[in-house]
């Protein structure tokens, strides 16, 4: 397994900091740390792999910042147009070297918290989500007109047409689940929630290409065993976002990594029996000390902590 920190796309300190530490991996995803830009062009993905290994750091995974957008999502006029540009960047990926692609198909309203000062360990911060506080917002005008039928229906399409080029580039696809796993949320259809719901989608293209993002903090609300659904997923999980929550769907709060519910080496010991070696991250990890919680669950400290956690489960 390769363990793997979100990086910026330009050198500061905390590329220094994960090479101290002794991660050796980096994430590509500038809407979490960066300015969004969501490249796909060789030359500029040449520049900014290059960046990476020049500084000893192998870019494992591209994720989120991939040219896809509720334009595709929802079939809207230019989406046959934004499915080349997704087929380019897997090709251009491939041409150097880059294996995983993580997208997610959370249309209208992404990645949804109610909190993201939630008081931790420490006075340490994290998130949290509560659907009775969550509903009291607006609900997105395309919940108006969208069905998860139609969320399946533009799924496929979207497969069926990206992983014949996944494939091809020898890049593999990670689809994230919804996040949080709801049925909906605040009105709008969401249907990558469930482990049945990714056995539908692994079976749209049968390929080790069209694989699964496992993170864990959303399957950990959805209610599964960690180290068995590992385990019924296989070989078709192609990323991994090593993390924890405390509660469901319906109300939970991000855990320090060492500090959730789920046995956490069990899952480390599932990965191994099930062959997995590709790029596994800590993903949502409170803010610390002297941190101002302008990116939260992405500062650097309670990353180090993570990666220094995992390597003490993987020894």
């Amino acid at each position: 397994m390769d363990i793997s920190l979100v990086l910026p796309p330009e050198p500061d300190d905390r590329w220094a900091l994960a090479r101290q530490a002794g991660v050796d991996h980096a994430v590509f995803h500038s809407l979490e740390i960066g300015d969004g830009t969501r490249p796909s062009r060789f030359d500029e993905l040449l520049a900014l792999t290059s960046r990476y290994r020049d500084y000893g750091l192998e870019p494992a995974a591209f994720e989120g910042s991939v040219p896809l957008t509720d334009t595709t999502r929802l079939a809207l006029d230019g989406r046959d147009e934004e499915i080349e540009e997704f087929c380019r960047l897997l090709r251009n990926l491939g041409e150097l070297g880059v294996d995983v692609v993580c997208y997610d198909w959370m249309a209208g309203i992404r990645w949804a918290r109610t909190s993201t000062t939630t008081p931790a360990r420490g006075g340490s911060l994290t998130s949290s989500y509560d659907d009775d506080l969550m509903r009291r917002g607006s609900t997105p005008a395309a919940a108006e007109t969208t069905t998860a039928d139609d969320l399946w229906k533009n799924l496929e399409y979207f497969l069926e047409r990206v992983v014949p080029v996944a494939e091809e580039a020898g890049v593999k696809l990670g689809l994230h689940p919804d996040d949080p796993p709801r049925e909906e949320v605040r009105g709008m259809p969401r249907i990558v929630g469930s482990v049945e719901a990714y056995d539908r989608v692994l079976e749209i293209v049968d390929s080790p290409s069209n694989g699964l993002t496992f993170c864990q903090g959303n399957f950990a609300a959805m209610g599964v065993d960690i180290p068995e659904t590992i385990r019924h997923f296989g070989d078709r999980i192609n990323f991994v976002h090593f993390r924890d929550v405390e509660g469901d769907g319906d109300s939970f709060v991000e855990t320090w990594h060492d500090d959730g519910p789920t046995d956490m080496q069990a899952a480390i010991d599932a990965y191994r029996d099930v062959g997995f070696d590709g790029p596994i991250r800590p993903d949502h990890v409170p803010t610390m000390e002297g941190e101002d919680n302008s990116i939260p669950g992405y500062h650097i400290t309670g990353k180090l902590f993570a990666a220094g956690y995992m390597k003490g489960l993987l020894e």
